[in-house]
């Protein structure tokens, strides 16, 4: 986590210097308020990777000892291919048309959207993937 949290004290103290710097030269709101924003929030990622590498034993690679091996093992599940994230995506269009159209199709959307949520959602309790 030493790796992860260095980046995010970085980018927070990069955008502590960007944001006055910016306001003085455009004297714009809406920019600086974004950049203050980018400031919150990779504090907030900064101060969690901190809190969460003094909770946790350290990684292979945090250590000046570790080796390559001690990195093995499982990596993680990876998904196969589903159709469900394309069925998500187009159910979003349509309630994102619904305002230009007329609002039906937004409530249209919003069904098809928790129609399409839930396939998302239960797609490995049933069939080849049913745990």
């Amino acid at each position: 986590m030493k790796a992860e949290r260095w980046i995010f004290v970085f980018i927070t103290a990069f955008f502590v210097v960007v944001a006055p710097v910016y306001w003085f030269m455009s004297g714009e709101i809406i920019g600086t308020v974004a950049l203050l924003l980018t400031v919150a929030f990779s504090g907030m990622l900064a101060v969690f990777f901190t809190i969460t590498s003094n909770k946790i034993d350290p990684r292979p690679e945090d250590r000046k000892d570790g080796e390559i091996i001690e990195g093995a093992g499982e990596v993680g599940f990876f998904p196969s291919s589903s159709i469900w994230p394309f069925w998500a995506a187009l159910t979003v269009t349509i309630m994102a048309l619904g305002p230009v159209f007329g609002w039906w199709l937004t409530l249209v959307g919003a069904g098809l959207g928790i129609w399409a949520i839930v396939g998302w959602t239960y797609q490995y309790y049933r069939d080849d993937y049913q745990h």
